[in-house]
């Protein structure tokens, strides 16, 4: 979903059109692995542990492709909201 969502951002010259085209192309391609993994999941986790992993997971890759893809600079305070998601994450894992 980060390529579908933010990979458009280096190509602003491409007209919308074809952005949403290609986006939703590449979206519906994620879709059909993310809906029997959830699948499979929930047998595993509750929904909310579910919704986490997958931010989680999100988050990672967001970080990596705005600092590799889109060449921006990752900041300090990133760093501080990563702690609290960790710490989040801790709690709603927790038995």
């Amino acid at each position: 979903m980060t390529f579908a969502w933010y990979g458009h951002l280096k190509y602003k010259s491409t007209a919308l059109w074809l952005v949403i085209i290609v986006s939703w192309s590449i979206a519906f391609l994620e879709y059909c692995f993310q809906v029997p993994a959830n699948r499979i999941g929930a047998e595993y986790y509750t929904a909310a542990q579910l919704k986490t992993i997958q931010e989680i997971i999100t988050l990672v890759v967001f970080s990596l492709f705005s600092v590799l893809y889109l060449k921006e600079q990752f900041k300090w305070n990133y760093l501080i909201g990563f702690i609290f998601i960790f710490f989040a994450a801790f709690f709603i894992f927790k038995k």
